[in-house]
């Protein structure tokens, strides 16, 4: 079996900022019921601070991996949720793999070995105004939009 590897994100058009700190930086209730509809009952990739904000009825039905170099890290759900030390592991994983974030994980799948790279980016573009007040580091993806802009075809501006 053939792994897919299926990258998505919504960034702001202006900066590509994903994030501020733990927050995402704008609210709109429909990013994230399509987040939710597009993960569901597939296996995500996360890194340890996204896996964090993500709520845990949003994976209740998906088999989650969570990236973190600290191999004592305990996901919530022991079940359906495992422990990854590096991304490298993923390089025969059979099926389909959904690569849900944080920044630095896009970054190591997108630029990673051949086996790694995603077959496809789901690109959501958000160009309404963010909340620059919450507290934290801005969170770019502009590494692997240049990758994506370089390697990858562009199907529609839907």
């Amino acid at each position: 079996m053939q792994m897919t590897k299926v990258v998505i994100w919504c960034r702001h058009e202006a900066d590509n900022l994903i994030g501020i700190g733990d927050d995402i930086p704008w609210h709109i209730p429909s990013d994230s019921r399509f987040f939710a509809d597009v993960i569901a009952g597939q296996d995500v990739v996360f890194g340890r601070k996204t896996y964090e904000t993500v709520p845990p009825e949003v994976l209740s039905d998906c088999a989650v991996w969570v990236l973190s170099k600290n191999q004592n890290y305990e996901p919530r759900n022991p079940d359906t949720e495992r422990l990854v030390g590096d991304v490298r592991a993923f390089k025969e994983f059979e099926g389909d793999l959904y690569i849900g974030g944080g920044a630095a994980v896009y970054l190591q799948f997108m630029d990673g070995a051949p086996k790694l790279q995603p077959d496809i980016i789901v690109d959501c573009v958000y160009g309404g105004a963010v909340d620059d007040s919450l507290p934290g580091e801005k969170i770019t993806v502009t590494p692997c939009v240049e990758i994506m802009k370089k390697k990858y075809f562009k199907i529609s501006n839907d």
